[in-house]
């Protein structure tokens, strides 16, 4: 082909491509992408390698054991089969272990308020969501970080109810404008329900807390018996503070947690090198004995009660000690939890997408994208920290989350991979085009027809050629992000609830937003 046909040729792909970005059907069963794409192509563990991490869990529960239990929960333990030790150590027989095992909950749905955003947590589905607690957000046209608030929180989890490919919202930064504990938690949780009716991750700062929270849950549900039958809150809940110690009030706080019919996510996140062991497959080890002692814990409680396997080991920069989400060794060891989870048959997360980058540039971007495919890859069930997280995890950035719609768009093609089928590889159109048609497949019929189906166009990422993009202004990434964040926040409203439980909410509770 001469020169001027192949620029011919990608002018005419560049128009076919934003003519079909225009185009874009609604209907769920022709997007190419869509929550819950199975994945769990990479494997970074062999089958030899997940068996003896599972067997140095098994002896690091029997051995060495968990300390600092609440009573009740060595009341719920010991009366399990678990042993209190004279150093009041907890420890568990494997035998334990593999009978809560066999009644810990699989294939669970996360329900949303809206049920076509319910979570199917099954196999290898994959969904990617927020989380975290970051203390600032980044102010990218100022390029400076300022604490975060309680509207900030409302905006995020409203941005994250318009964008198609984040699919659930967990609590990603503290309302620092709220002073008092039990009314940061109140706040933290409507801003987020009162944002998107994807389901929502929250966690409280105290065990006395959750009784006034469980108030304002029934009241956003329509009762408590409508809050039990779909419920749209998971607790994330760090009872461990490793290495292999139980967080005592975190413990109490899931406890009531489980009586009040709300999904637990059992979260371990030790750091590599600093609170877990630095070998990366020692971190797994560790994360997953302690989730293991969380799985007994619960099916002590509640049989079959809806959790998630945590495993969110981190990663230290060994020159410093500091933390490093973005490397390639928290890639590897988030997809290597996934594994684990999948050994066990058990709905699992774990953290991905974190930057240690301060703002969204070109180290943010390869951050994300390298352990946001991998762990999509691997089938890790929920993906928390997907988007906006900065600083490892110290800040958290609004337009982050429109440039990771996009990312995770592209993300989600990744996973989904090749369909291989008896018309995807017919030489029918190739033969048409090459003997009698025009020599390229720009207007063929099969083109047209997959456009739609098979590809994924970005809503803010450039596409244009050098001369296009002189010609429309030069537009910069970021300054695009901010532009559809402001658009999606102008045109979202209010409080998705009605005007009465708005209303009736703000005369109970103090809401800041």
């Amino acid at each position: 082909m001469s020169e001027a046909a192949a620029l011919s040729s990608r002018r005419a792909g560049g128009r076919a491509a934003r003519v079909a970005m225009r185009a874009a059907p609604l209907a769920e069963n022709v997007r190419p992408i869509r929550p819950g794409l199975p994945g769990g192509q990479y494997r970074p563990l062999t089958d030899a390698n997940v068996r003896r991490i599972h067997e140095a869990a098994l002896d690091a529960l029997e051995n060495i054991g968990l300390a600092n239990a609440p009573k009740s929960g060595i009341e719920i333990m010991t009366r399990a089969g678990a042993i209190l030790g004279e150093d009041g150590r907890l420890r568990f027989p494997r035998a334990l272990v593999e009978d809560m095992l066999a009644v810990a909950a699989r294939d669970i749905t996360l329900h949303g308020r809206d049920p076509k955003y319910d979570l199917e947590l099954s196999g290898t589905r994959v969904y990617y969501g927020t989380a975290g607690a970051a203390v600032h957000i980044v102010d990218v046209e100022k390029r400076e970080y300022r604490e975060s608030t309680a509207k900030d929180l409302f905006n995020a989890a409203q941005l994250v109810h318009h964008l198609d490919n984040i699919h659930f919202f967990q609590r990603a930064m503290v309302c620092r404008d709220v002073a008092d504990n039990f009314l940061m938690d109140i706040n933290t949780l409507y801003g987020c329900c009162a944002g998107t009716s994807k389901h929502v991750g929250t966690s409280f700062s105290d065990p006395s807390h959750v009784e006034g929270c469980f108030d304002l849950i029934h009241m956003m549900a329509g009762g408590e018996d409508k809050w039990r039958a779909r419920p749209f809150v998971s607790n994330s809940n760090c009872f461990v503070v490793p290495p292999m110690k139980f967080a005592e009030e975190s413990c109490i706080t899931m406890e009531a947690c489980i009586r009040a019919g709300m999904p637990i996510l059992l979260l371990s996140a030790g750091q590599a090198g600093a609170t877990a062991p630095a070998p990366l497959a020692t971190a797994i080890v560790q994360a997953v004995a302690e989730c293991l002692a969380g799985v007994v814990y619960v099916n002590a409680m509640a049989p079959g009660h809806p959790a998630i396997f945590g495993t969110w080991p981190f990663v230290s920069d060994l020159r410093t000690g500091a933390m490093s989400g973005g490397s390639g060794e928290q890639a590897l060891l988030t997809a290597g939890c996934a594994q684990m989870h999948q050994f066990y048959g058990l709905p699992g997360g774990a953290a991905a997408g974190i930057a240690d980058s301060k703002l969204p540039d070109m180290q943010a971007g390869w951050e994300q994208a390298i352990s946001n495919v991998m762990a999509g890859l691997s089938g890790l069930n929920m993906v928390y920290e997907a988007v906006g997280m900065h600083a490892s995890l110290l800040g958290f950035c609004l337009e982050s989350l429109v440039l990771g719609d996009d990312l995770l768009g592209q993300v989600q093609r990744c996973v989904r991979g090749i369909d291989v089928t008896e018309d995807s590889v017919s030489l029918e159109t190739m033969r048409s085009v090459c003997l009698d048609g025009p020599g390229h497949y720009l207007g063929d019929p099969q083109t047209l027809s997959l456009m739609q189906t098979e590809y994924v166009y970005p809503a803010v990422a450039d596409r244009t050629s050098p001369k296009e993009w002189a010609e429309i202004g030069r537009p910069d990434l970021v300054q695009k992000a901010i532009e559809r964040k402001n658009r999606i926040l102008s045109e979202a409203g209010g409080p998705l609830f009605d005007f009465a439980t708005d209303q009736a909410v703000r005369e109970k509770f103090r809401i800041y937003f």
